[in-house]
């Protein structure tokens, strides 16, 4: 079992960033990626960074440019740094752990999500 637990979000104008960061407890060791997602209202929920145990990183192109994944050296913390952003960036942030096969994606396990608000 994996807990994620997101932070940092908030309100923020046009051109400013924001440091998410999710906190992973339980066997976070035993993922095999981890990732940001975030959703926007009367959207699905889209991938936007993951990284690969092997330390791959991987962005999608709504991220590619503006935002950068990290984690810490044993991956108990992850986090995404967010620059110049846009209204378009408003949406609930949500941090995933380890693949789900049946889905094929990066989010067996989920947080919670934390709010961002960008205003023009």
């Amino acid at each position: 079992q994996v807990q994620l637990v997101e932070s940092g979000g908030g309100s923020v104008q046009s051109g400013g960033s924001l440091r998410l960061s999710c906190a992973a407890s339980g066997n976070i060791g035993g993922s095999s990626c981890m990732a940001w997602y975030r959703q926007a209202p009367g959207r699905e929920r889209e991938e936007l960074a993951r990284i690969e145990r092997d330390g791959r990183t991987i962005y999608q192109a709504s991220a590619k440019g503006r935002f950068t994944i990290s984690p810490d050296n044993d991956w108990h913390s992850l986090y995404l740094q967010m620059d110049s952003l846009k209204p378009e960036d408003t949406a609930i942030y949500y941090c995933a752990a380890d693949y789900d096969g049946h889905a094929g994606i990066c989010g067996y396990y989920w947080g919670r999500g934390t709010q961002v608000s960008v205003s023009s």
